[in-house]
């Protein structure tokens, strides 16, 4: 009775040492495949996102025209940014534009979605929906010659009704004040879609029961938006707000497409200036600690959001 305890485990053990490495095979080709469908993003973000990076990096400290080695200067190309006459506009200009962003795209986008959420035909929903969705999906740079057509302070049609009125033509391109609001009016009109179906996704994932309940002891539809609609769609708000933060930094097509940053510097943004400074002054150094100082900016910014959104958004 004990041999044959012996031989069966005796053979237990054998077949679970035979079987180990087949598990060990197995193990080292899910973890090749693993390897393997990782590989191409891992390889583009070195190549296309941090490279580029750590390059800026180390440029921003040297003086580089492109035509001559790099001369390391210290922190020169940083100190200059506060004796630039121009940073201060386009700084300016550029947290107008950040500003106009949060404030519009989501208040129009959070209002739009919340008339569009209300008890309509299944089809009108659709078509709303694709109307003010469809100018995210056009190339900013084609919305940006529409609107140049439409915005021209002679032959522009904006102007031509406008005068039909009674009014006088507006410089829309021309004047200061007037073409930043131009590249603020694209710049909302072109990325209030997307913003609108995130808060639509949102409101219609608020539970029906809550608001019925609140509307039965009492509470009004401002209200019942108020306290319950808001705070349940608090996530998509956060998202929203954050992602049009950094792209709102980022603005350059329309701007350049529409005033060319003009007339003089009344609406030329930061990255505008990045790419005057690199691509026509060939002052590479200096333009990589302008885009050192925006990338660190919207990096602070975003971290600030990340670390405050526990008091506002709720996660239940």
């Amino acid at each position: 009775m004990t041999d044959r305890l012996s031989t069966g485990a005796w053979w237990t053990t054998r077949r679970a040492a035979l079987k180990r490495p087949a598990r060990r095979g197995a193990l080292r080709g899910d973890t090749l495949a693993g390897y393997l469908f990782v590989g191409p993003s891992v390889l583009g973000f070195l190549i296309f996102v941090l490279g580029p990076l750590l390059a800026v990096a180390f440029f921003s400290f040297t003086k580089y025209d492109v035509i001559s080695p790099p001369e390391f200067v210290g922190f020169a190309n940083y100190a200059r940014m506060f004796t630039d006459t121009r940073m201060g506009t386009v700084w300016v200009n550029t947290l107008v534009y950040v500003a106009a962003a949060v404030v519009l795209i989501n208040g129009i986008a959070l209002l739009l979605a919340v008339l569009i959420s209300q008890k309509l035909p299944t089809w009108v929903t659709y078509v709303f929906r694709s109307v003010y969705f469809f100018p995210s999906l056009i190339a900013l740079v084609y919305v940006s010659l529409i609107f140049q057509g439409l915005f021209q302070k002679d032959t522009g049609i904006v102007n031509y009704y406008i005068q039909a009125l009674g009014g006088e033509p507006i410089g829309w391109l021309s004047d200061g004040d007037q073409a930043r609001m131009s590249v603020i009016i694209v710049d909302v009109w072109r990325n209030v879609g997307f913003a609108m179906l995130i808060f639509v996704a949102a409101i219609q994932d608020v539970p029906k029961d809550v608001a019925d309940a609140a509307q039965i002891d009492g509470a009004g539809p401002f209200t019942v938006f108020r306290k319950i609609t808001v705070p349940l769609i608090s996530q998509a708000i956060f998202f929203n707000v954050t992602i049009t933060v950094i792209g709102a930094f980022q603005i350059y097509e329309s701007i350049i497409v529409l005033t060319g940053g003009g007339p003089g510097d009344s609406t030329r943004s930061v990255v505008m200036y990045i790419a005057e400074k690199a691509f026509s002054s060939f002052q590479m150094g200096y333009a990589s600690a302008i885009s050192v100082v925006l990338f660190l900016i919207i990096l602070t910014i975003t971290l600030i959001q990340f670390r405050i959104r526990k008091s506002w958004v709720h996660y239940e």
